[in-house]
């Protein structure tokens, strides 16, 4: 029999996957990240976030399956739930999305009777995204999951923590670059 080595999920879990070459009996599990958290690429910052992005994305997307939906989609969702009325345009650069998957998410929250693509009065060649009442319900919803994900996500950070990180994120996300 061979040995089950268990590689990390994007979740942090460990799954079993290749045997060892040993061809021992025994079966045990490595976390493989844990001997890679010491590589240069584990202390570098912009690999650090992408990771935790991947590990909340996919968190928060398993949650909000339940609603038919995904990160992306509840984010234009909420956006229009905003009161800001964001035309396409400005959902696809906030969003750091090619006007194109924009179009196919809204396309699918019209189509669930979320939103609505109304004129925009101050470009009237423009379309901006409203909420329906159903849709107003539905980013409820989604609005706990998504806070039960970031509950679980950031489990080891205290409450202090958790603004710093979000205070210094938006500095990052948001603040112009000279």
């Amino acid at each position: 029999m061979k040995m089950t080595e268990s590689v990390p999920a994007v979740d942090g879990s460990t799954a079993p996957s290749a045997a060892s070459a040993d061809g021992s009996s025994a079966t045990r599990a490595i976390p493989l990240t844990d001997r890679l958290r010491d590589t240069d690429l584990a202390n570098e910052i912009e690999f650090m976030t992408a990771r935790a992005r991947s590990i909340g994305s996919a968190r928060a997307n398993a949650m909000l399956a339940e609603l038919d939906l995904r990160v992306r989609s509840y984010s234009v969702l909420s956006l229009a739930c905003s009161g800001q009325n964001p035309s396409q345009r400005e959902l696809a650069g906030f969003l750091s999305l090619d006007p194109s998957q924009i179009v196919a998410l809204v396309d699918h929250l019209e189509n669930r009777g979320a939103v609505t693509r109304e004129q925009d009065a101050r470009d009237r060649r423009s379309k901006v995204i409203v909420a329906t009442p159903a849709g107003r319900d539905l980013y409820q919803r989604a609005g706990a999951i998504i806070r039960a994900a970031e509950d679980r996500s950031l489990r080891g950070l205290s409450p202090a923590e958790r603004e710093q990180l979000r205070s210094l994120l938006r500095r990052v996300a948001f603040e112009p670059t000279p």
